[in-house]
C-alpha cells in the first residue's frame, strides 16, 4: 500500500503541520446511528493511505469506544502510515451507562486521569494534542491548562488545544502555556466564529481545526427530507434537522448544486473547498465513516473556488442564514464560544 502525499498546513505557530484534512471520527461510534465496524477501520486505513495524517477523536464517544477503534485501526495499519498519525483528542465529558450527559470535569487532577485512560485504550505513550471538549465553568481555564502543560513536560502529550471557546477564554488559556489550535464549528451556514474569534487566534497564532464542515450531512447534497434517521441519531434531536428549519436549510442546497454542477464537483465538495478557502491556517475535519465519503471529501483538495465564487457564496450564505441553533437549548448553554 502506497501513502500518498497531499497539501499540509501548520496547527498554529507552535503545532505540528499535518494534512490539509483531517478525519474526524466521532461518527464511527454510533453518534449518528449504526455503524459497519469493519469498513470504519477500512476508512481510517484508507485516509492514512491518502495522505491523511490528523486523526480526531474524543474518549466520550462511545466511552472509550472511538479510541479503541482508532488503536485497532493504527495497529493493523502499515507502519510508516501509523507513524505519520497524529492523534487529535477531547477530554471532560462526563457520562453514564444509559448514554447520558452530566456536564464537563476540568480539575487539574480529572485532565490527568482522562490522559491516563486515553492513552491506554489508545495503545500510545502519547496524544499529539489534547483539549478539554467544552469549559468547566466551575474550574478557571488556566488550571485545566496549566495541567495539560504538566502533561507536555512529563512527555504525555505533546501539544494543547482548545474546544469552542471565546475570545477571552482563548487569551486566558494561551496567558499560561502556547495554544496549537482551536477546535470549533465552521461551514458555510455556521460563521459564529467570525465575530471576532478568528481575528483573536490569528492575532495569537492559534491554528484552526474546524469541524462540522458539513454540518452534519446538512449541507452535504445527500441528505433529503424524508430520510429516516436510526435510533440514537444526534440529529434528531438537532434543531437544524427539525420541520421548517429543515426545509429552509435544504433549500440552501440548491445554489451549491449549481455551482457545483458549473464546476465538476460535488455540493460537500464545494461546501469544503469553501472552508479550506478561509485560509490556510484551517484545517477542515471531515466526519467520513465509509470509504466512499472519504474519496469525495478529498476531492474537495483538487476544487478551486476564485474570489468570483467566494464572493457568490457569501453573498447566497449571509452568516445568519441557517434556521436553527446548531445544538439543542442546553448543548448551546455549554459553548462559551456562543457567550
Amino acid at each position: 500500500m502506497t501513502t500518498h502525499a497531499i497539501a499540509t498546513r501548520p496547527l498554529g505557530a507552535t503545532g505540528p503541520r499535518v494534512s490539509a484534512l483531517g478525519l474526524g471520527c466521532m461518527g464511527m461510534s454510533n453518534v449518528y446511528g449504526e455503524v459497519d465496524r469493519a469498513e470504519s477501520i477500512a476508512t481510517v486505513h484508507a485516509a492514512l493511505d491518502a495522505g491523511v495524517t490528523l486523526l480526531d477523536t474524543g474518549d466520550f464517544y462511545g466511552m472509550g469506544h472511538n479510541e479503541l477503534l482508532i488503536a485497532e485501526a493504527l495497529r493493523t495499519a502499515p507502519a510508516g502510515a501509523r507513524e505519520r498519525a497524529l492523534t487529535s483528542v477531547k477530554f471532560g465529558a462526563l457520562r453514564d451507562p444509559d448514554n447520558g450527559w452530566g456536564g464537563h470535569d476540568g480539575r487539574p487532577a480529572a485532565v490527568k486521569n482522562f490522559a491516563a485512560y486515553s492513552l491506554q485504550r489508545l495503545g500510545t505513550d502519547h496524544i499529539d494534542v489534547y483539549r478539554i471538549a467544552r469549559v468547566d465553568p466551575d474550574v478557571p481555564i488556566e488550571e485545566t491548562v496549566g495541567a495539560i502543560a504538566e502533561l507536555v513536560q512529563a512527555g504525555h502529550v505533546r501539544h494543547i488545544g482548545l474546544s469552542e471557546v471565546g475570545s477571552d477564554t482563548i487569551r486566558r488559556a494561551a496567558s499560561v502555556a502556547p495554544i496549537a489550535d482551536l477546535q470549533i464549528e465552521y461551514a458555510l451556514v455556521s460563521r459564529s466564529i467570525e465575530n471576532g474569534i478568528l481575528s483573536t487566534v490569528r492575532e495569537l497564532g492559534i491554528g484552526i481545526t474546524a469541524y462540522g464542515v458539513l454540518s452534519r450531512g446538512l449541507i452535504s447534497g445527500h441528505f433529503t427530507r424524508d430520510r429516516e434517521l436510526s435510533p440514537g441519531d444526534f440529529r434528531a434531536t438537532s434543531p437544524r434537522f427539525q420541520s421548517e428549519n429543515l426545509d429552509h436549510n435544504l433549500a440552501l442546497v440548491g445554489f451549491l448544486r449549481e455551482m457545483a454542477e458549473r464546476k465538476g464537483a460535488t455540493v460537500a465538495q464545494i461546501a469544503i473547498a469553501w472552508v479550506l478557502a478561509q485560509g490556510e491556517d484551517i484545517v477542515p475535519l471531515v466526519g467520513s465513516r465509509r470509504r466512499d465519503q472519504l474519496t469525495e471529501a478529498l476531492g474537495a483538495l483538487d476544487v478551486t473556488l476564485d474570489a468570483a465564487d467566494l464572493d457568490a457564496l457569501r453573498e447566497a450564505f449571509p452568516a445568519d442564514v441557517a434556521a436553527g441553533d446548531r445544538y439543542p437549548t442546553g448543548q448551546m448553554s455549554a459553548l462559551d464560544s456562543e457567550r
